[in-house]
């Protein structure tokens, strides 16, 4: 289930739209819809399409659902009349009875069609004032960008699109790159995860989960499962958002971002890849193709964080990611980085260089969280007053200490 005020039109392409009002079959409810009704969990209105479709979704997947499963899958959706609990109740009840409906019958027919569709021609979209490109590969997403270097790069436009429905912005050229399979691959390696810049964060949730659980816990608090299943880790880094979810952390693993042009390729870790505010290091000619994760090492404690005002669906107030490395007792190596205290997230250099070779003890982490206090100016904005990012980027450090300390 997708929202569809973050899609463009022509991303549509090779897909099949459903809508809420194609569920039913000759009259007939469809078993989501008649569970709604048997459960009482829609009152005004407003908010059951939306659920409907949320849980459509859920009735379709394979798999049995756990309680935490519908949880997450009701996340993107809001009620405020009957609540979560009938709405609930209906998602088990359907999931507990799954029967075949006429889409099971279609899907075939819809699959064979779908996979007839010209995937070798770039598709070109073009009015008087937009041009809209959806190239098939990456050699011709490149051609591309060397004709249009001003062109804005799309691949989920969870982001963008809400330039377009938020501020009435006209975007001249696009290209989306939701269509080149070139990037949505993940490249396991013994030392290394190469993530694709297609990847939806859903499919780099599940992946981390064994690997990265410091970035498993942040994605599993990144919007909602429909923002997930649309998002990819390359606009989430290229957009440069100082409040970004997955920079500090990907950070803290010292990742190394993959740009490629026509001439060639070259690797930039990520801390040095965002230069500034909604600014990076990435040249006219170039496209992100990948992001490499290192496997931390045995010793390494890594641990992420996520200050907002809501736990599901909210944007970072504060968010931080830390690397810890103990000799013993004493610290060996340190990496903290923050987001939300400055234009970029920024990593606190003096608080580490205060904390590498001394005792991991409550008192040395409280002088340290003195010169994260120093160290950045966050504004005041809607979501926080500066002040109040400052206790909470210190208190942070200090929670982080309380989890990793032994005494």
């Amino acid at each position: 289930a997708y929202d569809s005020c973050l899609i463009f039109f022509p991303m549509l392409h090779g897909k099949q739209l459903i809508t809420v009002e194609d569920l039913g079959d000759s009259g007939n409810l469809h078993p989501v819809q008649q569970a709604m009704v048997d459960t009482d969990g829609s009152q005004c209105g407003f908010c059951t399409p939306g659920f409907i479709m949320s849980l459509f979704a859920l009735y379709k997947q394979p798999s049995s659902p756990t309680p935490d499963d519908i949880q997450d899958a009701l996340t993107g959706n809001l009620c405020r009349c009957t609540g979560y609990r009938p709405i609930t109740e209906a998602a088990k009840k359907i999931c507990m009875n799954r029967t075949a409906d006429h889409f099971t019958q279609d899907e075939p027919g819809i699959i064979q069609l779908l996979s007839s569709i010209d995937r070798k021609k770039t598709i070109s979209v073009e009015t008087l004032s937009q041009r809209y490109y959806i190239p098939f590969s990456l050699n011709k997403a490149l051609k591309l960008k060397v004709k249009y270097p001003e062109a804005l790069i799309v691949n989920g436009a969870t982001d963008v699109a809400l330039r377009v429905t938020k501020k009435k912005e006209l975007l001249p050229v696009i290209i989306d790159l939701s269509h080149v399979p070139e990037l949505k691959k993940i490249i396991r390696k013994k030392k290394s995860v190469a993530f694709g810049a297609g990847v939806c964060m859903e499919d780099i949730r599940t992946e981390a989960k064994k690997y990265f659980p410091a970035l498993y816990s942040m994605l599993s608090v990144f919007g909602s499962m429909q923002i997930r299943n649309k998002a990819t880790l390359g606009g989430n880094i290229g957009s440069a958002s100082p409040i970004g979810d997955t920079p500090p952390v990907l950070m803290a693993y010292d990742a190394v971002v993959v740009l490629q042009s026509e001439t060639g390729k070259r690797e930039i870790k990520l801390r040095d890849f965002i230069s500034g505010y909604r600014t990076t290091m990435i040249q006219q000619d170039e496209i992100i193709t990948s992001v490499i994760v290192p496997k931390p090492q045995k010793n390494s404690i890594i641990k992420s964080y996520k200050v907002s005002k809501r736990k599901d669906l909210d944007i970072s107030t504060v968010s931080g990611c830390f690397n810890l490395n103990l000799n013993e007792k004493n610290v060996s190596a340190v990496h903290l980085f923050f987001g939300g205290m400055a234009a970029m997230t920024k990593q606190a250099v003096r608080a580490e260089q205060f904390l590498t070779g001394q005792e991991w003890t409550r008192e040395n982490v409280e002088g340290a969280m003195k010169l994260i206090d120093e160290e950045f100016t966050p504004i005041s904005d809607a979501r926080s007053g500066a002040e109040a990012r400052k206790i909470m980027a210190r208190n942070l450090l200090l929670k982080f200490w309380s989890e990793t300390s032994k005494g």
